[in-house]
């Protein structure tokens, strides 16, 4: 009688064993390797963007500071060691502005927020009127006209000023205020700018049932789609005004008499004078610093439109 066949089970520790076959449906685990400790990659990682981010907000905060502490210094103090905080003269240095040639620095400061202001308004509306008509309505060669104003883009202001001054020759505005507001209601960025805000935020059905109201083209678009793209108005508005608040080149064309002169030309006349009458740099630096606040104030008061304009479409 022969004797059942006795099976033994496999011994995993012998090597001469095979593997036994993986069940079906049951997945391999992975091999188990060693790692450093959990978080290390993605501490160092966000360590190195805050450091690049400190190293450009001191890059960008220092010449801020250095002319913080200049505008303190009088004119033997200032050409040493800047940030020492001997020689306090901030107070002298502003009497100095308001005293010299009867005060001709605050009315270059009147000059500029003309310039800046009433030209940056003007050309915030013009512009998103502009981009607000070429994304709206449709008229042969509107491309065309378009890529015209894409052009302008390209051109540097430098290369228009001759014109500029030629065309203010024949109509007798050389030498006037007008001669520097005209030319910067136009502004081909903005214009292109705007067509883009335009068709990002305002819906064409909020226009059709203003016209089944009975609203015209003119009041349609003054109270519903200037209201909805006020973040690019307000984008276009900082823009021109900083750009025409710092504009050098063009006064320096049109302009001769110094009661006109904007804060950027005048004070680069004291800087010029600087080099023989060293009391002049105290003044320059300071009205430097006086120079930077409309722009900080500008920038704080109307970050809240981007922000509303930002999270305009979050929340239904």
């Amino acid at each position: 009688m022969t004797s059942p066949l006795v099976t033994t089970p496999a011994d995993p520790a012998d090597p001469a064993t095979p593997p036994a076959p993986a069940r079906r449906g049951t997945p391999r685990r992975a091999p188990v390797r060693a790692a450093g400790r959990p978080g290390t990659g993605r501490w160092l990682s966000r360590s190195a963007v805050n450091g690049v981010l400190v190293l450009a907000a001191a890059y960008t905060l220092f010449p801020l500071i250095w002319l913080v502490t200049a505008a303190t210094k009088d004119a033997g103090n200032l050409l040493g060691d800047v940030f020492s905080f001997q020689g306090f003269h901030l107070g002298q240095n502003l009497s100095d502005l308001t005293t010299y040639q009867d005060g001709v620095y605050f009315r270059w400061y009147g000059n500029s927020l003309l310039y800046a202001g009433v030209g940056a308004l003007g050309c915030s509306l013009v512009s998103v009127a502009a981009g607000y008509a070429f994304d709206k309505y449709r008229f042969r060669g509107k491309e065309k006209l378009f890529a015209i104003v894409l052009l302008g883009v390209l051109l540097p202001s430098t290369a228009l000023s001759l014109p500029l001054y030629l065309l203010a020759v024949k109509t007798h505005t050389v030498n006037t205020y007008w001669s520097v507001l005209i030319p910067v209601l136009v502004n081909p960025f903005g214009v292109y700018l705007s067509r883009i805000f335009s068709a990002g935020y305002i819906p064409d059905e909020a226009l059709e049932a203003a016209r089944i109201d009975g609203a015209s083209e003119l009041r349609a678009f003054w109270s519903i789609g200037l209201r909805m793209i006020m973040p690019g108005f307000v984008t276009v508005f900082l823009f021109q005004f900083t750009a025409v608040w710092n504009n050098f080149f063009l006064p320096l064309v049109m302009l001769s008499d110094k009661n006109l002169y904007p804060l950027s030309l005048g004070l680069y006349n004291w800087h010029s004078n600087a080099n023989a009458t060293p009391d002049f740099y105290p003044m320059v630096v300071t009205g430097s610093l006086l120079a930077v606040t409309p722009l900080i104030i500008a920038f704080v008061t109307l970050q809240r439109h981007w922000k509303a304009g930002l999270t305009a479409g979050s929340v239904k």
